[in-house]
């Protein structure tokens, strides 16, 4: 049976986080409603915390139509039962085998990989270098720098080495403040503006992935039971990936909320979309 509870916080995150704890859930295992907005009011004097319905447990079952009873047949006549043929020599049962992975697991075991061409050294490329190599000194990570020029005015930068960890950071928070930085220092001289493109470890397709993983999942659940979720707090190219990922499901539509940091993802049951 699905059940909920409703906590209270100073901010709808914060709602959210002492609900998780008090049901020792993680954040895809729940569906989330708010109920009432934080409200900060005028030097203290009228404010008012935020409320959310946190759902969880096993989701309602479907009914099923019980079947007709079958007409009743009329008495047949009892016939002699042939002689039982011989049983056939018991054979050895070979193991079973293991299933091969369905499709989408297939796909999110291997990310296809890009094919980016060969390396480019033009002037755009040594400055990309130039500041990543000093970056990444002062990081003391001896990280390989490769760039590619994947169209004119947009540069792949990617880096290769051990422990790579310390360069994406949680969630990539690490790996988009570089690359933030090096689009930057790139582009302050205004000799045409370039984009920069930072990945290590294939990172962002394997993020990617997870986050079209995610967005199937809750637009089932939105679906399901006609209720809007809330998912965590994304950059805008994160956003990008849920929307996009959506934007053709039918009932189910998507709009961001908030502001930057803390701006997230609605996912909303839409009956007038086909």
């Amino acid at each position: 049976m699905r059940q909920f509870i409703d906590v209270t916080g100073k901010t709808e995150d914060e709602a959210i986080q002492n609900a998780l704890r008090q049901l020792g859930l993680d954040r895809d295992d729940v569906s989330v409603e708010i109920l009432e907005r934080a409200k900060s009011g005028f030097l203290g004097l009228g404010s008012c915390p935020a409320k959310v319905r946190v759902s969880y447990g096993p989701e309602e079952e479907e009914e099923v139509p019980t079947p007709a009873p079958a007409p009743k047949e009329e008495p047949r006549e009892e016939r002699p039962k042939p002689p039982k043929a011989e049983k056939p020599p018991r054979q050895e049962r070979k193991p079973a085998e293991a299933p091969a992975p369905a499709p989408e697991e297939k796909d999110r075991q291997a990310a296809p990989v890009q094919t980016l061409g060969e390396e480019v050294d033009d002037e755009k490329a040594q400055a990309i270098r130039k500041f990543l190599s000093g970056l990444l000194e002062q990081m003391e990570s001896a990280a390989e720098i490769h760039i590619y020029l994947l169209e004119k005015g947009r540069y792949k930068v990617i880096l290769e080495g051990k422990n790579l960890g310390a360069l994406i950071g949680r969630r990539g928070e690490t790996l988009d403040a570089i690359q933030q930085l090096t689009s930057y220092a790139v582009n302050r001289s205004g000799s045409g503006r370039v984009r920069v493109q930072l990945d290590a470890e294939n990172y962002r397709e394997k993020r990617e992935q997870s986050l079209q993983h995610l967005a199937r999942k809750v637009a089932a659940k939105v679906t399901k039971y006609r209720r809007s979720v809330t998912l965590e707090p994304m950059n805008a190219y994160e956003r990008h990936v849920i929307h996009t990922a959506l934007q053709d499901v039918p009932n189910v539509t998507t709009y961001s909320t908030g502001t930057e940091p803390n701006r997230r993802v609605i996912v909303a049951y839409d009956r007038e979309k086909k």
